[in-house]
């Protein structure tokens, strides 16, 4: 599956540095607002350990990790939702994502701009979210005038249900409340507000752009952020942008490492990023593994084993019959599928499967 992950901010937080060091795509990093004017989008692999180990054991001809696309959307500011700065092309471009992640500036240097004159991320926060909530409003109110009438008047049930999840979401936003504190309880409800694809109903990562000092333990506006977002569903996560674009540039993995371990980190910051963006979108990988290649795919947690089978192709899934399932762990202690199987750990499974994070997985089925 497709996983799309835009990245916002207001200008000059850090976020083409931050997009550069994911991607390794250079887009140009200005010290001046608007520097972004088209979308970059640049495609990156998903770290995992396990794909490397597993390719050790098979000696494939290939290795394919999955990968997330990291789009870099130009800055908002003030306005936007009405369409100052570029506003509402920008917001067009968060629309066609999975989840946002929010750049916050959390240093403190003089020879970088702040849009507004001062550090303040809390602030900075509140900018965003506001015009996100602002175009979100206007999104809610041109669905309202299309199914009121209907709605309260004649016998649609379906324009009275959708009248009713667009009003919960009004009075969410009218008290300055992003459409992700919402929550609806039946499945017809949460159909009709995920058609809605409202800006801040995307889960929400908040990355705390810091100096180097602060890149292990933060630093004050960190702890300002950790408070303001404690009561949100969201993941934070401190990575020095600068520094980590210093990283990238390093030719080897032992000299990227080395670097690392200087200024105090076990994982560079890309590496936490997309294993953060995993967990916020509770997705998980499971493997196949053959001579040909060693292969990661991405589901989504609780898929039964018919449906992680759709992710490789659409005619796994309608002609399911079943899936030979081996445990990473099996995998790694027992080192070959035959020694798997001789000591019975391979287990055979139908539909009613709940796939598992690391499982390695073989389908059987028939169109």
């Amino acid at each position: 599956m497709a996983l799309q992950c835009g990245i916002v901010g207001l200008p000059n937080v850090g976020k083409s540095t931050l997009f550069n060091c994911l991607s390794n795509a250079k887009a140009q990093s200005a010290n001046f607002p608007f520097c972004t004017i088209e979308p970059n989008v640049g495609v990156i692999t998903v770290p995992d350990e396990r794909l490397n180990k597993l390719a050790e054991l098979v000696n494939p001809q290939r290795i394919l990790p999955t990968t997330v696309e990291i789009v870099d959307i130009a800055g908002l500011v003030k306005g936007a939702s009405k369409g100052e700065g570029l506003g509402n092309k920008f917001l067009a471009n968060i629309r066609e994502t999975n989840a946002i992640i929010h750049v916050l500036r959390c240093f403190d240097d003089d020879n970088v701009t702040h849009v507004d004159g001062s550090v303040d991320p809390i602030r900075d926060k509140e900018i965003i979210d506001y015009e996100l909530q602002l175009k979100d409003l206007e999104t809610i109110d041109n669905r309202i005038q299309k199914v009121q009438k209907q709605a309260q008047t004649g016998g649609d049930k379906v324009a009275k249900q959708t009248y009713d999840v667009l009003v919960q979401y009004k009075e969410a936003l009218l008290q300055g409340k992003s459409a992700r504190t919402v929550t609806f309880e039946t499945k017809d409800d949460q159909k009709i507000a995920q058609e809605l694809f409202l800006l801040t109903s995307k889960p929400v990562m908040y990355v705390c752009n810091v100096d180097e000092a602060s890149a292990v333990s933060g630093n004050k506006y960190v702890d300002m952020v950790r408070e303001a977002v404690k009561d949100e569903e969201a993941e934070i996560l401190v990575v020095a942008a600068k520094t980590e674009s210093e990283i990238a540039e390093l030719e080897t993995y032992e000299d990227r490492q080395l670097f690392l371990g200087e200024v105090g980190l076990e994982e560079s910051g890309v590496n936490r990023l997309i294993k953060s963006a995993y967990k916020l979108l509770n997705l998980e990988t499971y493997f196949t593994a053959g001579v040909q290649e060693v292969r990661a795919w991405t589901y989504e947690k609780g898929w039964k084993a018919p449906q992680c089978a759709g992710v490789i192709h659409t005619d796994f899934e309608k002609g399911f019959i079943r899936a030979e399932v081996i445990k990473y762990e099996d995998f790694i202690q027992y080192g070959s599928e035959a020694a798997i199987k001789e000591a019975g750990k391979l287990s055979v499974e139908g539909k009613e499967y709940i796939v598992h994070d690391g499982d390695i997985m073989h389908f059987r089925f028939n169109v």
